[in-house]
């Protein structure tokens, strides 16, 4: 770790990188090659496909591509859940040298307009009926299903396993990734083969063995994340299941028996309540005493039933990513067995930038750069910027004009952080940081982060920005809240919120801590415009579609 002009950095050394004639084509292909028998990608019932199979069905799902006029550059929209269908036809695309324009399932009509309109796209696929009527609507073309691709699927293939990828380099782009637009219109980020490839090759080095097992893939493929891992187990050569969501998750686990978990912390969440009922009262809170300490002292976790088995007898280590998480949930994972690995990234840098490995995770840190990335922070804000391969050359379309990258070459995150023996440790958002009308800086998540956690609790949102004290908006889980109510009729809910509160505010001082909170009706969606479609709080828009209950948080104490 160093400094240079006012910038301390961490760097990570020998990254691997495309050649530049290789695309992300190549990492299926070569592995075809090298170990054809290898098993590499598999459907939700357990059936697998190896490395052969899966480059011979890319290229044929590429073959009828072409015959269809897909061409080098064009832009090929895809509306759907995770699945085989969806891996083949991405891949293919990129075989092509053409363009993957994700669209994540739950966009609204206003945003998949958007994303179609601003990408150009030529070319749409859909996993059903319902999802194509939608990209029409949107006002695409002509639509593929998935059912139709899976066809593709079965057909003929070019005798020569290089002829979709002769025309296709390392810097050619590759996909067109729209970020969440927590403030406003979603912003399309250029990410090219180089990009991508080498976030996934290095996030496979960081890790040492880990991608040498078998995984479940439940991550979105609309997201960044999502396409990162998806590349980082086909170069190491996982075994990899296909899930369409986190929903799908938990009943599967028992039988496609994981190594290892890409997920973000929401999924951990899902996992830990329904972990949650198969435990003794007061085994929980045991096991994240017990993780905790486990944690800090860098020992192994060992297996804890009857949570191991609910989990598939194999589960040991979890990549946390896309959003913070609670040092509780690490501690009661690390308590039954398994250690999360926190990383940081975002679509800028094809969501790599750090990882923590096994031999060297620390707790409450998202780990040291990847090989081949520089990591630094702004001396005058505590900034975290990045610089490698992997960061986008820039935008597309509307947002083209904007620079996410400056004349030295650093991408600006946006985040706040700070460098622990070259490990990061992510303390806030520029953007999100709450300060006080008494100067007290706060960050909101890590507060939401814990209160979420309760049962009862659906999301919350805290606030305090230019107030004299902080408060929360909390929604309940309307499922949990009737079943709460009908086993303690003569109690309010927000009592069992107050233990949560206070929870919480064990993290902060007196003066982050939340001195108010309301329940309020509804909750946080997608659908009602209060989450972005990565599960990201709007900010602005439950504070305007809550404006009463906020001015009633403050009426009876400013």
């Amino acid at each position: 770790m160093n400094t240079v002009s006012g910038i301390e950095i961490s760097v990570t050394e020998n990254g691997i990188q495309p050649a530049d004639f290789e695309s992300l084509y190549s990492i299926v292909s070569g592995g075809a090659r090298q170990d054809p028998h290898r098993l590499l990608l598999g459907y939700p019932d357990g059936t697998v496909l190896t490395r052969a199979e899966v480059d011979t069905g890319i290229r044929a799902v590429a073959a009828a591509l072409a015959e269809r006029g897909v061409r080098h550059g064009d832009r090929v929209a895809i509306l759907g859940r995770t699945s085989m269908e969806w891996v083949l036809l991405d891949c293919a695309v990129l075989a092509l040298g053409a363009v993957v324009v994700p669209i994540y399932p739950t966009s609204s009509p206003s945003q998949i307009e958007h994303i179609l309109t601003d990408s150009g796209s030529t070319y749409f696929a859909a996993e059903t009926d319902d999802d194509a009527v939608r990209l029409l609507a949107a006002g695409a073309g002509a639509v593929f299903t998935f059912t139709e691709i899976s066809r593709w699927a079965q057909g003929a293939v070019s005798a020569d396993p290089e002829a979709p990828t002769a025309d296709v380099g390392a810097d050619d782009l590759a996909m067109i990734v729209y970020t969440s637009g927590t403030t406003g219109l979603s912003k399309g980020c250029m990410i090219t083969h180089r990009n991508m490839y080498t976030s996934a090759a290095n996030t496979v080095r960081q890790t040492g063995a880990l991608f040498d097992g078998t995984t479940v893939l439940a991550l979105p493929l609309s997201h960044v994340f999502g396409q990162t891992m998806l590349f980082a187990c086909l170069f190491g050569g996982t075994e990899t299941y296909l899930l369409p969501g986190i929903p799908d998750l938990v009943p599967a686990l028992t039988r496609l028996r994981p190594t290892f978990l890409p997920l973000i912390p929401y999924g951990l969440e899902k996992i830990r309540k329904h972990c949650r009922t198969l435990l003794a009262e007061g085994a929980e809170r045991e096991a994240v005493t017990r993780g905790l300490e486990l944690l800090r002292r860098r020992d192994p976790a060992l297996p804890v039933e009857p949570v191991a088995s609910a989990l598939g007898g194999r589960l040991r280590h979890v990549i946390s990513g896309g959003a913070s998480l609670d040092d509780s949930t690490a501690g009661f994972y690390a308590g039954v067995g398994v250690v999360i690995l926190n990383c940081y990234g975002l679509t800028e840098a094809a969501t790599a930038v750090t990882v923590n490995a096994p031999e060297t995770n620390r707790l409450g840190t998202v780990g040291r750069p990847i090989p081949g990335t520089a990591v630094g922070i702004a001396a005058e804000d505590g900034e975290v910027l990045v610089r490698g391969p992997h960061v986008t050359p820039g935008y597309w379309g509307a947002a083209s004009e904007q620079r996410p990258v400056d004349a030295d070459g650093w991408l600006h995150t946006g985040d706040i952080g700070e460098l622990d023996d070259g490990h990061l440790r992510i303390t806030g958002r520029k953007k999100e940081i709450l300060v006080t009308s008494g100067g007290k800086n706060v960050a909101p998540t890590p507060l939401e982060d814990r209160v979420r956690l309760h049962p009862l609790v659906s999301n919350c949102m805290v606030l305090g920005d230019g107030r004299a004290y902080v408060t929360a908006l909390v929604t309940l889980d309307a499922e949990r809240a009737e079943q709460w109510r009908a086993e303690h009729p003569d109690s309010d809910p927000s009592t069992a919120v107050q233990a949560a509160v206070d929870e919480a505010n064990e993290l902060v001082s007196r003066a982050e801590s939340i001195r108010a909170f309301r329940i309020v009706a509804g909750d946080f969606t997608i659908a009602n415009g209060l989450l972005t479609s990565s599960l990201k709080l709007r900010r602005a828009a439950i504070a305007e579609a809550y404006a009463d209950d906020i001015r009633q948080l403050y009426v009876a104490r400013e």
